[in-house]
């Protein structure tokens, strides 16, 4: 038992009819005399402890850890607890200290062990996977509906994403196929010039950028341009409550949202290939020219000889699968924000690098599948 002297200094008393009683400031520079005094302490043998807080004057959150963690102990050791009389502003500091204890506790926490932190993890990952298996269910539901009813679809929508996501991407897409052909051909120059083989780099730029860099380089630029800008307009709209006030007239969020931005990148994506197929070839028909003493002419004769029409659709036949996810992870991104600002900017960042990562996955791919098939 432990008896109090001041006002100032923290107490403890534990009375005959099992009642303890806590005052004074329960304060970080008070934190030491009452972490001694606890240590000191001889609890009755009883089953209920009843705690009367109602003498403590002053709390912060070292002091709220140190009530929390005594209680906790207390009721794992097999106590009833029961604290009366603590001030409400005290309260709700203890609340925020119980709410996030697991964090609060420091080193107590790395005492979970790793099968528990793999659990949860998993636990995690699944919950995040039924929840992308049902918004993919549902997209898939309401673009056949769209399909059967063309009526439904939002054309105006679908032509504002297309000039904003296809048109305005022109520049920025053209510049920079144009200067990866230009590096791919100067590279193979350097090698090429070596052996006298000048006119392969027709090859090397042709089916290179063709087949695998235009559409993939397209795809990351719209994921990066278009995709983020995705989840953070429909997680602003689920910030400020419109999609709320969608639903509550009616409208199919994914029919107003979701379908008007593939619908979108289903045209633009294919066509920005195509763009880029032709910067890309005509920069490096540039460095051919300047570098390999291949004049234009030879250059446009050996590749319409030597790279087939099928590396051209191949590049072509990926973009539209390149789109839908580019659109799907975009707006799923932004639906799953829950009401926070950080959230917005958190859901954004992780819609570019989940869409990036499954463009490359499914390009990954196709390529194997290709190889197992000779195309």
């Amino acid at each position: 038992m432990f008896v109090t002297t001041s006002e100032n200094t923290p107490a403890i008393d534990i009375l005959d009819d099992a009642v303890v009683c806590c005052q004074g400031p329960w304060t970080i520079p008070h934190l030491m005399n009452l972490q001694a005094v606890m240590m000191k302490i001889d609890w009755p043998p009883v089953s209920e402890l009843r705690w009367d807080v109602v003498g403590i004057i002053a709390m912060d959150t070292g002091g709220a850890v140190l009530l929390h963690r005594m209680l906790t102990q207390l009721r794992q050791d097999g106590w009833k607890i029961s604290v009366e009389g603590l001030r409400p502003e005290f309260e709700e500091l203890l609340k925020v200290v119980s709410s996030d204890w697991s964090r609060m506790r420091g080193t107590a926490a790395t005492q979970e062990t790793y099968q528990h932190r793999l659990a949860q993890w998993g636990t995690r990952q699944a919950t995040q996977a039924v929840k992308a298996l049902e918004f993919l269910g549902e997209c898939t539901v309401t673009v056949l509906e769209s399909v059967k009813r063309p009526s439904l679809i939002r054309k105006q929508a679908v032509i504002y994403s297309l000039e904003q996501d296809g048109f305005r991407a022109l520049p920025i897409t053209g510049l920079l196929a144009f200067l990866l052909g230009f590096v791919i051909a100067y590279q193979g120059a350097e090698q090429l010039r070596q052996f006298g083989a000048n006119i392969f780099v027709v090859d090397l730029v042709g089916i290179s950028l063709l087949r695998e860099i235009s559409p993939l380089i397209v795809a990351i630029l719209i994921a990066g341009r278009s995709g983020s800008a995705y989840a953070a307009q429909i997680g602003a709209m689920k910030v400020t409550e419109e999609l709320d006030a969608v639903r509550t007239l009616g409208l199919s969020p994914i029919q107003l949202l979701v379908v008007p931005r593939v619908c979108a990148l289903l045209i633009a994506v294919p066509l920005l290939t195509v763009y880029a197929d032709v910067l890309g070839v005509l920069g490096g028909s540039v460095i051919a020219s300047s570098q390999l003493n291949v004049s234009v002419t030879e250059f446009v004769s050996r590749f319409e000889e030597t790279v087939a029409i099928r590396h051209f659709f191949i590049g072509i036949g990926k973009a539209p699968f390149f789109a839908m996810i580019i659109a799907l992870v975009g707006c799923y991104q932004g639906f799953q924000i829950r009401g926070s600002v950080d959230d917005v900017g958190r859901r954004t960042t992780m819609s570019v690098v989940q869409s990036i990562f499954l463009v490359i996955v499914f390009d990954a791919f196709c390529s194997i599948v290709l190889s197992w098939w000779d195309i």
